[in-house]
């Protein structure tokens, strides 16, 4: 009974400081965006040489990439005209179909705010308007590249605001650009905006329910990588996308899985996490997300500190780390060891 006791406490604690001073209304509930991507219905519709296209929902991506493999240039081509937003978000297709057909999709929305996603020097790998929309954007030649890292993102991240100017080396595309300046052009490093994050401090920034939808994408994503022959990736997952790697770690191949700024990963040890993957965490001193208690009760809170020994992840250096988002600031040890990681380097 006083154990009970101690447990509501500190959930209740937690959901004190999750909270904040503004409370649960500074946080704005959100739909997850899931399914296959917009335009499913007319592409199952169509045809290619007489024969139907595989169904986006239930294809593997290996099977899509067996599907591309056996068209032709032409037929190819017809399919990324006729169904842009569609090639664009199938995992296993070939990565310029997807690049390609990315430019056509945000060309067709017409909207201003996703503009620059549509520039002839971006490598947009998804492309999907829905809700806040969604984007995973590639830095170097993931087609060759030795090596591939995928950037999770947390709170407050969406199609509209991946590459918005902010501090340098912070939001998702500038954490990607910074670790792939850093590792070096043997590797590829993916800008991952694929899920529904939460928005401001809320209650879905304390539970797991967006947290499940993007692992599941997240899952699929790796998936994808995986059919079109890519190296098996490094998972870098920050504050709250930590919580999405944390309960995607079993259904992927990831080779490393590395939480930072981390509210917890929704597993009391990293052998709970039931990967075989390297499992990797780091905070910096001045990290507000110190202050959030690392308990789960009832669905609200992640569970266990990841930078905590009982945890067992191995220690990233991070003493020269500024707040919740400078762990990819030129200089740091947290870059100089996130860069090692990248390239297999530090095991």
């Amino acid at each position: 009974m006083r154990r009970f006791g101690r447990t509501m406490v500190t959930a209740a604690l937690a959901v004190a400081v999750v909270g904040g001073t503004a409370g649960w209304a500074s946080g704005d509930s959100q739909s997850a965006v899931t399914g296959p991507p917009p335009g499913s219905a007319a592409w199952r519709a169509d045809t290619v040489g007489g024969r139907p296209l595989p169904d986006p929902a239930r294809t593997a991506p290996r099977e899509m990439a067996r599907f591309f493999a056996g068209l032709d240039a032409a037929a190819r081509q017809a399919l990324v005209r006729s169904h842009p937003l569609v090639v664009g978000n199938l995992d296993g297709a070939p990565l310029p179909l997807r690049y390609e057909a990315n430019r056509l999709a945000v060309a067709a929305t017409g909207e201003a705010r996703y503009a620059s996603l549509g520039a002839p020097d971006r490598q947009i790998l998804a492309f999907d308007p829905r809700g806040r929309g969604q984007v995973a954007e590639v830095f170097g030649d993931l087609e060759h590249a030795a090596h591939v890292s995928v950037v999770v993102p947390g709170s407050d991240n969406d199609a509209t605001n991946h590459d918005a100017r902010r501090k340098p080396a912070t939001g998702p595309a500038g954490m990607a650009r910074a670790l792939r300046a850093a590792a070096g052009d043997g590797t590829a490093v993916v800008a991952w905006t694929g899920y529904t994050t939460p928005v401001g401090v809320g209650l879905d920034a304390a539970d797991g329910r967006l947290a499940e939808a993007g692992a599941v994408r997240l899952a699929r994503l790796t998936e994808g990588l995986d059919a079109v022959g890519a190296p098996d990736p490094v998972l870098f997952c920050h504050s709250y996308g930590s919580v999405v790697c944390g309960l995607a770690a079993r259904h992927t191949d990831a080779t490393d899985i590395v939480a930072f700024g981390s509210p917890g990963m929704r597993a009391d040890t990293a052998a709970d996490l039931h990967t075989g993957a390297r499992v990797w965490a780091a905070r910096g001193p001045s990290d507000w997300i110190a202050d959030v208690p690392n308990v789960e009760f009832a669905g609200i809170g992640h569970g266990a500190d990841p930078t905590s020994a009982d945890f067992g992840a191995r220690r990233v250096p991070a003493a020269d780390v500024q707040g919740h988002t400078g762990y990819f600031t030129p200089g740091t040890q947290s870059l100089a060891a996130f860069a090692a990681i990248a390239n297999g380097e530090l095991r």
